[in-house]
């Protein structure tokens, strides 16, 4: 089913460390071409070289998805290096600051928002047109429990994460039958710098799990990949969970 995805093209976002760039590593072996985008220019200068299958496969690109004409810009390499665009992994989110809503910063809730909702929107948005030109295309969001769960101190998370789940409902409502697929991924607790953040703050339950329970990041990896085949179509519109068994199961990873 994974050879579905050779010779592939995919833009994945919050490229340069965690689930995003596990992703990428799992995509560049499975022969995708993968622009990998991320804020950080950095973290990404060496992710063309970081893993064994990437020379070649790996074409990273600084931007910000919460700046359209940045998307913009990423959605045009992305066609200038192939010229299509067959999967988009918006991946890139933000969790800190952590606090309640009467301690919150206005500037700082906003600029989360902007980043998990309208950053999921404007990378969206770029891609549709190619996508539905060609009449077939994947989106996967990766979301949360907390699109569902409130959880004190992330008004901000889990507003922004509620928006961006209904984002994968309206792209499967409104093109699944133009052959746009959407899906979205709630992978639980991985082991990420986001979770590093979530214990500083003691906040909640979750900033109280030990380190060890956390999911590594090449298994929402390659889950992410298997959700881009054709065997998970029966899927589309739904935000499926890591810890289910059945999602493991058909992922290949039981």
């Amino acid at each position: 089913m994974l050879r579905d995805l050779i010779g592939k093209t995919a833009i994945v976002t919050g490229a340069s460390k965690g689930i995003g760039k596990a992703t990428v590593m799992e995509f560049a072996s499975l022969g995708v071409t993968v622009i990998a985008v991320s804020r950080n220019v950095e973290q990404l200068k060496n992710i063309n070289t970081d893993g064994p299958h990437t020379a070649g496969q790996v074409h990273p690109i600084q931007g910000d998805v919460s700046n359209y004409e940045d998307v913009k810009k990423i959605t045009q390499f992305a066609l200038s290096l192939s010229g299509k665009i067959d999967i988009l992994i918006n991946n890139a989110g933000l969790i800190e600051p952590i606090s309640k809503l009467a301690d919150s910063s206005p500037e700082e809730w906003a600029n989360v928002a902007d980043v998990n909702y309208k950053g999921v929107y404007f990378c969206i948005r770029s891609v549709l047109p190619t996508m539905l030109g060609v009449g077939e295309g994947v989106i996967v969001n990766v979301s949360t429990g907390a699109a569902t769960s409130p959880r004190e101190g992330w008004s901000h998370y889990c507003s922004s994460k509620a928006g961006a789940l209904m984002l994968t409902k309206m792209v499967h409502h409104e093109y699944a039958k133009s052959g746009v697929r959407a899906v979205g991924l709630s992978p639980g607790t991985v082991d990420t710098d986001m979770q590093v953040s979530i214990r500083k703050s003691g906040l909640n339950p979750i900033s109280k799990l030990p380190a060890n329970v956390h999911t590594p990041v090449s298994v929402p990896a390659k889950i992410i990949a298997w959700l881009c085949t054709t065997d998970a179509k029966e899927f589309d519109g739904d935000d499926v969970s890591l810890k289910d068994p059945v999602i493991q199961k058909r992922a290949g990873l039981r």
